[in-house]
């Protein structure tokens, strides 16, 4: 059984950035920053308090710093950020993409006082020609030089390989979401929802342009987020406020949790923790957590603005949300200890 330990909020200083602009993986939210800004919050403390309906109440927290991260020379809107782990701990890897399909990955060093290392820059395949539209982008998780890059309007995804193309896939309907699947056997499987479809592709075969798989969603409805797990399973959800589980070995649902959420889905994500559980993003202001499997809330929290986006470490579940009004959530969730004694 997963339990919230603290639920922070922080307020971007006005100084650093005065009209918020989204870092989204999914184009519910279109960006117009050309920037990606750096901030630590103090995590001291670990006080909860819950009002109805098990909504957890935030605390105020302490902006320590905060900066312009300088190695993300962008000309037009960064329409994603994404950040992953590298090799070592204090090593972190930054993508970014704009509007127009163009791809910056820096590492970072979290430890020393100049967070900047290598980075490299690959330019869109047609140049940046035509007009700008949603982009989004994904590390492989087990090889961390792949990367993909989907573009909404061009209907494409591009895999690459550190600046090397590998391949371009081809999507009937713009693309919405993008992930590489996890599992064993899983390191050249896309997981893209476009239009109400999700689509699975191997960017290694040929036959059906590398398409092996595409399930309908809700008919009429739209498919804003994918999301995979480290067992292999992927969730979907979108403008039915459902979250679909599929099992990619039988391509089945496992489970549907109906109205997880009041309003459109825009952002899921598998727990680290425990992966019976998942957290589900809502187009509004609010964020929830529970088992997909009994479809069982167990706790959600609230923004005072809509979200323009959340995320979660790689592997551990300390989940953070960014509101229109500048004011950023973080959210420290860990296993109860008494239910892992059995108590």
């Amino acid at each position: 059984m997963l339990s919230a330990r603290s639920l922070r909020k922080a307020s971007v200083p006005p100084s650093l950035l005065s009209d918020p602009s989204p870092g989204c993986l999914q184009p519910t939210r279109f960006a117009s920053g050309c920037r990606v800004y750096k901030l630590e919050i103090s995590m001291e403390e670990e006080m909860l308090s819950r009002g109805k309906e098990s909504l957890l109440i935030p605390i105020s927290a302490q902006v320590i710093s905060s900066s312009v991260v300088d190695r993300c020379p962008h000309h037009s809107e960064i329409q994603s950020v994404v950040l992953a782990e590298g090799e070592g701990d204090s090593c972190l890897i930054l993508g970014t993409v704009d509007a127009y399909g163009h791809l910056i990955v820096s590492r970072l060093d979290t430890v020393a006082e100049d967070i900047d290392r290598a980075s490299y820059s690959v330019p869109p395949r047609d140049s940046g020609v035509g007009e700008g539209s949603w982009a989004g982008l994904c590390f492989s998780p087990t090889h961390q030089s792949t990367v993909a890059v989907a573009r909404e309007l061009c209907k494409s995804i591009d895999i690459y390989d550190q600046d090397i193309h590998i391949r371009s896939l081809r999507t009937l309907w713009c693309p919405s979401s993008v992930r590489f699947a996890q599992g064993s056997e899983s390191s050249s499987i896309l997981t893209i929802t476009e239009g109400s479809q999700l689509s699975i592709w191997d960017f290694r075969m040929h036959n059906n342009g590398g398409c092996v798989q595409r399930i309908s969603g809700p008919t009429g409805g739209i498919l804003y987020s994918v999301c995979t797990s480290p067992s292999g399973l992927i969730a979907v959800g979108g403008t039915d406020r459902a979250v679909t589980v599929y099992d990619p070995r039988r391509w089945s649902a496992l489970s549907r949790w109906v109205g997880c959420s009041k309003y459109e889905i825009t952002g899921l994500l598998f727990s680290s923790v425990d992966q019976s559980f998942i957290y589900v993003q809502g187009v509004d202001y609010e964020i929830t957590c529970g088992r997909w499997r009994e479809s069982k809330h167990a706790f959600s929290f609230r923004g005072d603005s809509n979200w323009l986006g959340f995320s979660k470490c790689a592997n551990t579940d300390v989940v953070a949300g960014w509101c229109g009004s500048g004011s950023i959530f973080v959210a420290d969730v860990r296993q109860d200890l008494l239910s892992v004694i059995g108590v």
